[in-house]
C-alpha cells in the first residue's frame, strides 16, 4: 500500500528520490507506532484519534512543531491518495488542523557582506578559490538551489545566451540568466577545472575530481561568510534569499522573481517580500509630505 503510494509519488508526481523517502521516512513512523501501541498493521482502519495520539507522542519527543506538522502532511497526502484510489471512503485527516509554528524571519545578507566575500575570495586564482567564488555569485545571482547548483552540467551553460538551464523540484526546467561578471569568472574556473577533471559532466567537482555534494557547498558558504557577518545562519538558501529581497527592494516585479527563483505559486515567492516590504515603509515616511509633522502640531 504504501509502495503503491510512493510509486505515484515518484512517477506520477515526478517527485525526487530525497522528497519520496522523506514520505517514506514519515509513513515508516506512524505504522510502527501503530503497530506497537495498537498492534495494528493495517493503515486502512486508522481513526483520528490513533493519528492525534501519535502527534502527542511526537510533541513529547521534542521534535518541533514544523516537523510535525511535516509528517503530518505526509499521512494526509498518503490518506487522500487511497480516497483517490477508492480504498477508503473519509480521509481521517480531513478536519485536522495544523500545530501553530513561530514565524522565522530569514536576515538576508547585505549587498556590502556579499561583496566583501566575493572581493576576499579574488584574491586568490587557484582552482579552488576560483570554484567557490563562483559558487557564491552564482548563488546570489541566479537565486538557485543548493541541490540545483551541485547538478549543473557543463553542457548546462549557454555562452552564447548568458544563461544556464537548471533542473528544479519536480524534474521542472528552467533558464536563468547570467551577469556578465559570473560568465567572466566562470570562463576563468573552466580553464583551471581542465587539470581535476576526469571526464566529469558536473560543472562543480572537488579536486579528486568527484561530483560536490550538498554538505561541501553549505561548508563552504558557511566558512566565508562567517569572516564577514555576524549572522546566524549563513547557509546557501540565505544567499537564495538575499537575491530575491534584493531584487525586490530594487523594484522587481514580483512574477518574474517567482520566475526566476522557480517557484510554482507566488505564495511561496512573498515569504521573501517581508523585508521589502521594510524598505518600502522606510521610503514612504522618508518622501511622504506628513510623515514628519510632530503629533503636537495636529
Amino acid at each position: 500500500m504504501i509502495a503503491h503510494f510512493l510509486d505515484y509519488l515518484s512517477l506520477e508526481k515526478k517527485y525526487s528520490i530525497h522528497t519520496v523517502n522523506a514520505y517514506k521516512n514519515d509513513l515508516t513512523s506512524f505504522s510502527n507506532f501503530l503497530n506497537a501501541e495498537y498492534n495494528q498493521n493495517e493503515l486502512v482502519d486508522v481513526n483520528y484519534p490513533q493519528i492525534r495520539n501519535w502527534i502527542v507522542s511526537l510533541v513529547d519527543s521534542d521534535i518541533s512543531n514544523r516537523t510535525i506538522n511535516r509528517k503530518v502532511s505526509s499521512l494526509k497526502s498518503f490518506y487522500k491518495f487511497l480516497q483517490k484510489s477508492k480504498q477508503i471512503e473519509i480521509n481521517p485527516l480531513s478536519k485536522h488542523k495544523a500545530l501553530k509554528i513561530a514565524k522565522k524571519i530569514q536576515v538576508p545578507f547585505t549587498s556590502k557582506e556579499i561583496n566583501t566575500v566575493i572581493q576576499n575570495i579574488s584574491a586568490e586564482n587557484d582552482f579552488t578559490s576560483v570554484r567557490n567564488k563562483l559558487i557564491v555569485e552564482l548563488f546570489y545571482s541566479t537565486g538557485i538551489r543548493r541541490i540545483e547548483l551541485i547538478n549543473i552540467k557543463e553542457k548546462n551553460i549557454s555562452f552564447s545566451d548568458k544563461t544556464v538551464k537548471v533542473l528544479g523540484k519536480r524534474n521542472k526546467e528552467r533558464f536563468v540568466p547570467l551577469l556578465q561578471s559570473v560568465v567572466s569568472t566562470l570562463k576563468s574556473f573552466l580553464e583551471l577545472k581542465k587539470e581535476f577533471s576526469i571526464g566529469a559532466d558536473e560543472l562543480f567537482i572537488t579536486k579528486k575530481g568527484n561530483k560536490m555534494n550538498e554538505t561541501l557547498v553549505y561548508r563552504i558558504i558557511n566558512s566565508y561568510f562567517s569572516n564577514v557577518t555576524s549572522k546566524v545562519k549563513k547557509s546557501p538558501h540565505i544567499l537564495r534569499h538575499s537575491f530575491a529581497t534584493h531584487l525586490l527592494n530594487e523594484g522587481a516585479d514580483l512574477n518574474s522573481v517567482k520566475e526566476l527563483l522557480g517557484h510554482s505559486s507566488l505564495a511561496s515567492t512573498q515569504v521573501y517580500t517581508h523585508n521589502s516590504l521594510e524598505v518600502i515603509k522606510k521610503v514612504y515616511n522618508q518622501a511622504h509630505p506628513r510623515s514628519n509633522i510632530k503629533k503636537n502640531d495636529l
